[in-house]
C-alpha cells in the first residue's frame, strides 16, 4: 500500500521542490583539518548501524498510545472537552496524536537528509564535508526506520507541520553556506534531540525506547558537529552579519516552539481548536515540555556566539533562558550512554532467553 493512501489529510503526490541558491564549493587542501572534527568523523564511521538488525521490530505497539505515555502527559486531561469524550473518541485522539508526532519526526529526518547533503556541497572545508557525509547516511537510516515505524505500527501519516516546512525552506534557500548548519544542526536537530529524549525517557514501550535511544546516539554527534563548525566561523563575523544570524535564530526558535503544539490533530478531528490550544498553552505539562525542548538549542546558540540582546530577550519571553546554564557536552554523553545501555539490556535479555531454551532442551532430553 502506498504511503499516500495512509495520510490523515490528502497530500500532493508531486514532490515538494525547494529552490536552492549558493555554490557547490571545492577545496584542493587535502592534508589539513581540525582534530576535533576529524575525530567526530571517525566516530561517525565507527558508529554506523543497521536499523533492520539493531531494532527489535517484532515488539508490539499500542496504536492508541504509541509510546505508552502516562495519562497526565495529555494536555486535555481535566478539561471539559476531555470529560465529554467517549472512550472511542479518546482512543481515536490518542491514535492521531501518535501518528502526528512520529510523522513530524519522520518529515524532520527527511529534511535533515536533504540539508546534510546540501552541507556536503556548500561547506568550504574538507573535514566538514567528511563528517556531513556520515551524517547524510545517518539521516537516511532515520528516515528508513521512522517510515517503517509509522507505516507498520501506526498505519497513518500526518502531513508536515508548516512551521517545520518554513524553517526547512529558509535553511535551504539561503545562499550563505552557514545557514543550513544553523537552521538544521542547531535549531531543528537541537529541538528534535530534546523531543526524542523526552519521549525516550517517558515511554514505557520497549520498541519506542530502542528507536529513540539509537537515533539520539546519532543526533548527539550531529549537534556537536554544528557547534564545532560554526563556533570558529562566527567568531569572525561582523556585527551586521552576526545580527542577521541572530534574527534567523529568533524567528526559527518561535517556529520550533509552535511546531510541537499539535494543532493539526484538533483540526483533523473537528475539535474546538481555539479552546484546545488554550488548554495546551496553559497546561503545566506543556510548560515543562517547552522548557525541555530548548535544553539543547539554548546552550548551543550561546556557545556558537549568537548571544545578543535580541536572542536573550526571545528566550526570556519563551521562558527558556535558564537553559543557557546547561552542560551541553554532559547531555550529549548521556544520550550516547543510554543507547549503549539499551544495547546491553537487549543482549542480557537475549542471553537469558537462550539459556532458558538450552535448559529446557536439556531437561526434555533427560526425560
Amino acid at each position: 500500500m502506498s504511503s499516500y493512501d495512509l495520510y490523515s489529510t490528502p497530500v500532493p503526490t508531486e514532490t515538494w521542490n525547494v529552490p536552492m541558491a549558493g555554490d557547490a564549493r571545492f577545496t584542493w587542501e587535502y592534508d589539513e583539518g581540525r582534530d576535533r572534527l576529524l575525530s567526530l568523523y571517525q566516530k561517525g564511521k565507527d558508529k554506523q548501524w543497521d536499523a533492520t538488525k539493531r531494532i527489535d521490530w517484532d515488539l508490539e505497539v499500542d496504536p492508541v498510545n504509541v509510546a505508552g505515555l502516562p495519562e497526565n502527559f495529555n494536555p486535555l486531561i481535566g478539561s471539559d472537552i476531555w470529560d465529554k469524550m467517549s472512550q472511542k473518541e479518546r482512543d481515536e485522539f490518542g491514535r492521531h496524536q501518535g501518528s502526528w508526532l512520529f510523522s513530524q519526526f519522520l518529515h524532520g529526518e527527511q529534511g535533515a537528509l536533504n540539508v546534510s547533503a546540501r552541507i556536503v556541497q556548500s561547506v568550504p572545508d574538507l573535514d566538514s564535508k567528511f563528517y556531513a557525509a556520515t551524517q547524510t547516511m545517518d539521516e537516511a537510516r532515520h528516515v528508513e526506520l521512522y517510515a517503517k515505524f509509522v507505516h507498520e505500527k501506526i498505519g497513518m501519516y500526518y502531513p508536515i507541520n508548516q512551521d517545520l516546512a518554513k524553517l526547512l525552506a529558509e535553511s535551504l534557500e539561503d545562499s550563505r553556506w552557514d545557514l543550513p548548519y544553523l537552521g538544521m544542526q542547531v535549531l531543528i536537530e537541537g529541538l528534535a534531540l530534546a523531543a526524542f529524549g523526552l519521549y525516550r525517557d517517558m515511554s514505557t514501550n520497549p520498541l519506542v525506547k530502542q528507536l529513540l535511544a539509537y537515533v539520539m546516539q546519532d543526533e548527539a554527534r550531529h549537534v556537536a558537529f554544528g557547534r564545532l563548525a560554526l563556533k570558529d566561523y562566527y567568531a569572525q563575523l561582523t556585527d551586521k552579519e552576526r545580527a542577521e544570524r541572530e534574527e534567523f535564530v529568533v524567528e526559527g526558535c518561535y517556529l520550533m516552539r509552535d511546531r510541537f503544539k499539535g494543532r493539526e490533530v484538533f483540526e483533523q478531528l473537528n475539535m474546538p481548536v481555539d479552546k484546545c490550544m488554550e488548554y495546551v498553552d496553559n497546561s503545566d505539562m506543556y510548560t515543562l515540555y517547552q522548557s525541555l525542548l530548548f535544553s539543547r538549542i539554548v546552550p548551543c546558540v550561546r556557545d556558537v556566539g549568537l548571544w545578543g540582546d535580541k536572542v536573550k530577550a526571545a528566550y526570556a519571553d519563551m521562558g527558556v533562558l535558564d537553559n543557557a546554564k546547561a552542560d551541553l557536552e554532559a547531555l550529549m554523553r548521556q544520550d550516547e550512554e543510554i543507547a549503549e545501555k539499551v544495547d546491553e539490556e537487549k543482549y542480557a535479555a537475549e542471553l537469558a532467553a537462550r539459556k532458558t531454551e538450552v535448559a529446557d532442551a536439556i531437561a526434555l532430553g533427560a526425560e
